[in-house]
Formats: structure tokens, C-alpha cells, sequence
């Protein structure tokens, strides 16, 4: 049975669409990343300024995020990802890292859309 897998992604959450001949599934995962303050007080710790303690923190949410959708998509033999920003990017390297990349037909620039825009995109893509 062969598991085609859509993905919109952007850094606040992923929308995985698991298509299969017995039907689709919808998973989101959000990215639980805090909101960046705009402005920084300055200060200093050990672990260096303000703004490089904060740069660490996300990008080790980052990690978390991209490994999470990473496991979601680990059994599906094609996977189409698309959204607005970095994201689908940043998660393609990862994807390489996990052995998946080979795995990625597409990857495509979208804006903003609703979880039933997704599945009609990937059933699209998909179709038989």
C-alpha cells in the first residue's frame, strides 16, 4: 500500500495531509515557538547577550518542530511540501538529514490556506 504524504508548513505550525487507498488523515503539529521580542534589554548572562540566548532557544525549538513533522512523515514514500516561508526549506535539509529527501517530489511556494485547501492540494497532486 503505497502512503503519499502533503505538507503546508510555516515556523508556527505544520498541516500533514496522509493520503492512502483506504482514505486521508489530517495531522497538525504546532511549532510551540515563542514569539521573538522586539526589543532586547541589553543585558548579558554567562551563556552570552540576551539576543544569542534567544537565537539558541529557537533554533533548538526548531529542531523540535522539524523532527516532529519528520517522524509524521517517515512512512510515506512521496511527500509534497508547500508554504509561504523559510520553512519548507529549513524542513527539506532536514528531511536529507533524515534519509527522506529522495522521498520529496515537490516543494512549492504557497500563502496562508485552510486545512481543506491543503487536503484538495495534495489529493491533487496525488490523484490516481
Amino acid at each position: 500500500m503505497r502512503t503519499r504524504a502533503g505538507l503546508w508548513i510555516d515556523h508556527r505550525k505544520a498541516v500533514i495531509v496522509i493520503v492512502t487507498e483506504e482514505g486521508e488523515t489530517i495531522t497538525e503539529i504546532a511549532s510551540d515557538i515563542e514569539k521573538r521580542a522586539r526589543g532586547t534589554d541589553g543585558t548579558a548572562s554567562e551563556d552570552g547577550s540576551a539576543e544569542d540566548v534567544r537565537d539558541r532557544r529557537l533554533g533548538n525549538q526548531l529542531n523540535s518542530y522539524y523532527d516532529r513533522v519528520a517522524t509524521a512523515l517517515r512512512g510515506a514514500d512521496s511527500i509534497q511540501i508547500f508554504g509561504p516561508g523559510e520553512a519548507k526549506g529549513e524542513l527539506e535539509k532536514r528531511l536529507e538529514h533524515e534519509g527522506l529527501k529522495s522521498h520529496v517530489l515537490a516543494i512549492e511556494t504557497t500563502d496562508k490556506m485552510t486545512d481543506r485547501q491543503i487536503a484538495a492540494k495534495v489529493r491533487e497532486r496525488f490523484q490516481t
